[in-house]
């Protein structure tokens, strides 16, 4: 019996070692990868020191969305995952949530700072210190989301936007994109201009500003605080994203009326934003690996957000969500006003201006195919 007890506790001991040693390889392989600085090595694993292997690109990604939301969050996901399995893990981009490394809107600066490698966002967040940069992001009124990718992936668009952000230091690779947003959230039925007056309600980039001039009392804060500041009646209503992500964040709970459509952000598109140094350290079989990552994601998450919101505004009778379509005569107070307020910010601004301007002539000849090839809205009357 004793002889049996000491082979058991040999054996146990044995497997014990072996735990060990795993455990040991495995925090001495994370330490290796918390610690690697930015690498501009061919893409291929590399060894170190210790030993251990690891991605020859490793960076840290600072999110400006949760990376649990549908379309916002996992659209870069989609993104990271592509690259690991295309690269067989030889370029590795770890995504952080918003409050982790930096906070929601401080991508751009946590670049800068050399806080993260690169940071996922939408760059109207930017409007404040960049006011030409919300152009590439979402134009009320604006582009349609084919027109967008036409503008600037051979339209000249992604040449002014890497122009533009050349002056701040870093580069924007396009890497996500979305239709229409929905018009926002609301207690009661917005009818008229007047109903905007005295409205405390959460809106970002330019509509926010063309609101404002209607009377509105506009606030911009990140999509984890919206459903606590309508609880708590600090706000009216708000917008935020699709109806997919707003039906997720539970604004349905608190507020009922679900306005369309989508005039404030008629595509919304996402960069990922990178340090210029850093990029041409870069082999350019690596830059080329990222940014046709940046083009599946892109498509990725256009095609996803497309397919995701009819399923869910079937459902708004059953949780007692009211769809209404804002009239044609507020529309078109809102197009007027978001028109002086572009007007506006391009006296103000020389890069707005020179964007606004290429935008507007590119549209005026893109609308001689799309008026032309596209089928006419409402046709044929599906009712």
């Amino acid at each position: 019996m004793e002889s049996q007890q000491m082979s058991e506790q040999s054996g146990i001991s044995q497997r014990a070692a072996l735990i060990m040693a795993g455990v040991a390889l495995v925090v001495g392989i994370l330490a290796s990868l918390a610690i690697r600085p930015p690498s501009s090595a061919p893409a291929s694993h590399v060894t170190a020191k210790d030993g251990t292997v690891g991605p020859a690109l490793y960076w840290r990604v600072h999110s400006a969305f949760n990376t649990r939301l549908p379309v916002l969050g996992d659209g870069m996901v989609y993104v990271v995952d592509r690259l690991r399995e295309a690269t067989g893990g030889r370029i590795d981009l770890e995504l952080f949530d918003p409050g982790e490394l930096a906070p929601a809107f401080a991508g751009s600066e946590s670049v800068r700072s050399g806080k993260v490698d690169a940071a996922f966002t939408w760059v109207g967040y930017d409007q404040g210190r960049i006011p030409a940069a919300t152009l590439i992001g979402a134009v009320p009124f604006g582009m349609d989301p084919p027109e967008f990718l036409a503008w600037w992936h051979h339209g000249g668009g992604r040449e002014l936007g890497e122009a533009l952000y050349a002056e701040h230091d870093l580069r924007p690779i396009l890497c996500g994109l979305i239709g229409p947003e929905t018009a926002g959230w609301f207690r009661e039925p917005i009818r008229t201009a007047e109903d905007l007056k005295g409205l405390k309600i959460r809106f970002s980039g330019l509509a926010g500003k063309a609101l404002e001039r209607l009377g509105a009392s506009v606030t911009v804060l990140p999509g984890g605080e919206i459903f606590q500041a309508l609880e708590k009646g600090a706000i009216d209503a708000t917008e935020f994203s699709q109806p997919v992500i707003d039906n997720m964040l539970g604004f349905d709970q608190v507020v009922k009326v679900n306005h369309f459509p989508g005039w404030h952000q008629t595509f919304s598109a996402f960069h990922l934003l990178v340090n210029p140094s850093h990029w041409q350290e870069l082999d350019q079989e690596t830059r080329v690996m990222i940014e046709l990552a940046c083009q599946a994601g892109t498509v990725w998450s256009y095609a996803v957000s497309e397919a995701l919101q009819g399923p869910v505004i079937e459902q708004f009778p059953d949780r007692g969500v009211r769809p209404e379509m804002l009239s044609d005569e507020l529309l078109q107070v809102l197009y007027d006003e978001s028109q002086r307020t572009l007007d506006d910010e391009a006296a103000a601004d020389e890069w707005f201006a020179r964007i606004l301007e290429h935008q507007r002539a590119f549209s005026a000849t893109y609308a001689e195919w799309e008026e032309r090839a596209y089928l006419p809205r409402g046709f044929p009357n599906r009712d």
